[in-house]
């Protein structure tokens, strides 16, 4: 009897002959995560990409990631599942809307969180992470007054760790962690009194203030698989239990729901699926295509960042 073939094969086969990586975010379904070779937050994987030998990176994730993926590795093919993964970041905070608001400011340091886009990070005097903001702002002179974007939650959060009073912040915010409201919080809490609570700076600062432990989403994961606790209350995107429950399978983890719906989850990273993943290796689309003038100006910015120890 033939063998049958699954998605998952036909997947590993086509990787294979387009000498591809598979780079999946903490926040893909779980099914994506299984195919991966990386699993991380979208810059980590964007490096770890330039160690690997082959030609396409397969990237599981939004298309800002992608887009800095193709900024760090020029010479790769680098393909979505689906071209429609955004990110409410990107879309509040747009090139024309910082050129314009950079003529009239000239004097602000422009610091870019990394959930960004192309065009944005282009136009931004140095870019940042959630794991990485606190220190970027410092290394700015204490005088220099700073723009900080797109994320005001993770602004007000730099804000009040580096005491910068002189630094403006744009108003946008995550859909996901925006929208975590603490009143859930508290009764997850209540719920739960052994667990320790794990907040991404993104969330609001009455959800921080809850928090034993605030930081990127690799960061929590470290932090939680490191901890001598055994139960965690997790405010971040759910995808990221799978590899929580990878690095600790003996502890407990609970989400709470935010205001949208009864999840967790981020839409668009919902969007890619196992099915769309197959025919981006297959037709090779879609495909991030980036001037090299683009590329060159949006690759200072992240080496600043890289720089800044």
């Amino acid at each position: 009897m033939l063998a049958i073939q699954t998605i998952q094969d036909e997947i590993l086969e086509l990787k294979k002959d387009r000498r591809a990586v598979i780079l999946a975010h903490h926040y893909q379904n779980e099914e994506i995560q299984e195919l991966a070779d990386s699993i991380g937050d979208s810059l980590e994987l964007s490096r770890r990409a330039q160690s690997f030998d082959g030609d396409v990176i397969a990237f599981c994730g939004v298309w800002f990631m992608a887009e800095t993926a193709k900024v760090l590795n020029p010479t790769r093919t680098v393909i979505v599942p689906d071209r429609e993964a955004g990110c409410s970041l990107v879309d509040s905070c747009t090139p024309e809307q910082l050129a314009a608001w950079r003529r009239l400011h000239p004097e602000y340091t422009v610091v870019s969180y990394i959930n960004t886009s192309v065009g944005v990070k282009a136009l931004s005097d140095i870019l940042c992470t959630s794991r990485n903001a606190v220190a970027v702002v410092n290394s700015i002179p204490a005088d220099q007054p700073v723009l900080f974007l797109p994320d005001v939650n993770l602004g007000n959060y730099v804000r009040k760790q580096t005491g910068r009073e002189n630094m403006r912040l744009w108003q946008g915010a995550c859909i996901v962690h925006a929208t975590f409201p603490a009143r859930r919080l508290s009764k997850l809490r209540a719920e739960h009194p052994e667990a320790l609570v794990a907040a991404h700076p993104e969330c609001p600062q009455d959800v921080l203030a809850m928090a034993d432990f605030i930081g990127s989403t690799s960061a929590i994961i470290d932090w939680c698989a490191s901890s001598e606790a055994g139960e965690f209350i997790v405010m971040t995107e759910s995808g990221v239990r799978h590899s929580l429950e990878r690095r600790a399978p003996s502890k407990r983890f609970y989400f709470v729901p935010n205001e949208n719906c009864n999840c967790s989850e981020c839409p668009y990273m919902r969007r890619n699926t196992l099915e769309k993943l197959r025919d981006a290796l297959r037709d090779l689309t879609p495909r991030v295509e980036l001037s090299p003038d683009l590329i060159r100006r949006a690759a200072l910015p992240i080496e600043r960042m890289l720089a800044v120890k």
